[in-house]
């Protein structure tokens, strides 16, 4: 028979299965609403038949409302041995055993429910972090805290590309912010693209580390604020800005040394040059509590003048904090053998500069350790240099499928990536200018696609791009920084432990007139000895 239909008998005993008091309720708002039809559909809408019949009370109930036929029916297939009273018989039946009550749903026409297993959760789980460090990185960071809370307070962390030196310095800042109520960070750099890489790395670190709302305050290119008034936060300086209102003597750095500020200095190695020592010193007062520290690729300031690398080392307390790994040279053979960057083969192409630079073009060079854009500019016209990078671009193209190449400017990354279109290519251009497709672009670039592509890109793509298949990179933008070059070299060297390659390959044009770079691992290598009596 149909439950339902059992249900309609109940009548008055209906309020009993409903709620206390829901029938009164009921009836005082519309006297309709209590007829037993709309009843049983309240009724099954709050307890379905199974739980109905699951009841014992409940069941009980239910039970005595069948006819002495029915009862006998049921009981009839619960192998009753048709002695005694039949309800009886049938209340004293707990209905636990699976067959008993299966038979007890199937007489109503009710379907059996599947039992819920509940899985028991597990008695640990592994809690993945959002910002994380690996071990390398941990016993970096742990060392660095502890120069940074013993006098003179300054350290210089020395870590290759690949290794996370941005990332391990994020966590200092977040820790130092994190143990103050308040406090200020100043961060200096001396390119707007280092300046912008730091300010969306602190954002992503402080997402996942911080404690409270941080000011992030933008100094450098067109971006104006009056330090004067900050007490807490983190202020990522460009180091041209910086010095140009310090001989302006407005005060803005003296009021911040004032709150012992931890100072960063990406690039650690320009630290001596007179003209940002002097911002430095300006930061840290004598006998303050403020803190230095040092980032860069490299711990020294040239490639050819201990001289100039023993002041810096003095410079840092020769407090030098790298990676040492026991069974390895140097960290970054470490890296590699342990996956985390592929294994690179380095490759000059030397190009002879069909210009001098001006004294001009010098002087600044000295001055802000920078390429002027006009330099930078006059390359990416010279058609003989760009005929030989797309030739090796193509060659890369035969050997790998994702190539990443960097311009020496806007214009030249588009003409690049027009000709190797027009030669048959997957050719993009990513420039600060390029138009609203770019990102189609770069998901393009980092689909699954089999066919060779290559992205020419300017002064973007240095750092916080993830396309794990790209295999190789063809540099063909000069730089003075040590620590831009690495980053360009890092686009292709992530390691199958990243989900990257084992191998990787990177060409560089060298344009003998103007400074180049060997392999990561000399680079890293150098200027060992001025620090060794505190090398950790």
């Amino acid at each position: 028979m149909k439950f339902v239909d059992l249900l309609s008998r109940a009548d008055t005993a209906l309020s009993d299965l409903m709620p206390e008091g829901t029938l009164s309720i009921v009836t005082a708002i519309d006297s309709k609403l209590a007829y037993p039809k709309n009843l049983i559909k309240v009724l099954l809408q709050l307890r379905p038949a199974d739980v109905l019949l699951d009841d014992a009370a409940t069941r009980n109930q239910l039970l005595l409302m069948l006819s002495p036929k029915e009862a006998k029916d049921l009981a009839s297939v619960l192998n009753w041995d048709q002695k005694g009273d039949v309800y009886a018989f049938l209340e004293k039946n707990k209905f636990k055993r699976a067959p008993d009550r299966k038979a007890l749903f199937d007489f109503f026409n009710v379907e059996v429910p599947v039992a819920e297993v509940k899985e028991l959760a597990p008695t640990t789980v592994d809690v993945s972090p959002v910002f994380p460090l690996f071990p390398h990185q941990a016993r970096a960071l742990r060392k660095v805290e502890s120069y940074l809370t013993q006098e003179p307070r300054r350290a210089l962390l020395h870590m290759p590309t690949g290794s996370g030196k941005t990332r391990t310095a994020m966590n200092v800042v977040a820790n130092y912010l994190r143990e103050r109520d308040s406090g200020v960070v100043v961060w200096l750099a001396h390119s707007e693209e280092l300046c912008e890489q730091a300010w969306d790395e602190f954002r992503k670190a402080w997402g996942a580390l911080g404690i409270r709302n941080v000011p992030l305050i933008r100094y450098w290119g067109p971006y104006e604020e009056d330090l004067r008034n900050v007490k807490d936060g983190v202020i990522i300086a460009g180091l041209k800005k910086a010095y140009s209102r310090l001989l302006n003597d407005d005060g803005q750095f003296r009021a911040l040394s004032t709150r012992d500020p931890l100072v960063v200095m990406d690039e650690a190695h320009q630290a001596i040059a007179p003209t940002y020592q002097l911002i430095i010193d300006q930061l840290l007062r004598p006998l303050s509590k403020a803190q230095l520290l040092g980032l860069s690729a490299t711990p020294g300031r040239t490639w050819n003048d201990p001289d100039a690398d023993k002041k810096l080392s003095t410079f840092f307390a020769t407090r030098k904090v790298t990676l040492k790994v026991d069974g390895y040279d140097n960290p970054v053979s470490y890296l590699i053998s342990n996956g985390y960057l592929a294994e690179p083969k380095f490759e000059q192409i030397e190009v002879a500069s069909s210009f001098a630079l001006t004294q001009d073009e010098q002087d600044r060079i000295r001055e802000t350790f920078e390429l002027p854009s006009s330099v930078l500019d006059r390359l990416g016209d010279d058609d003989q240099r760009n005929l030989l990078i797309v030739h090796h671009a193509e060659q890369l193209l035969k050997r790998h499928k994702r190539v990443i190449l960097f311009a020496a400017s806007v214009k030249q990354s588009d003409l690049l990536s027009a000709v190797l279109s027009a030669r048959g290519y997957w050719a993009a251009s990513i420039t600060s200018k390029s138009p609203n497709g770019r990102s189609e672009s770069i998901a393009a670039f980092k689909d699954d696609e089999d066919r060779p592509k290559i992205l020419c890109n300017f002064g973007v793509l240095t750092t916080g791009f993830d396309a794990p298949r790209t295999s190789a990179a063809l540099i063909a933008r000069p730089t003075l920084s040590l620590v831009l070059y690495s980053q360009m070299v890092g686009r292709a060297m992530r390691g199958k432990v990243a989900g990257g390659n084992e191998t990787c390959e990177i060409l560089t044009v060298v344009d003998t007139s103007l400074p180049g770079f060997d392999s990561v691992v000399d680079a890293f290598s150098n200027w060992e000895d001025v620090w060794s009596n505190n090398d950790e």
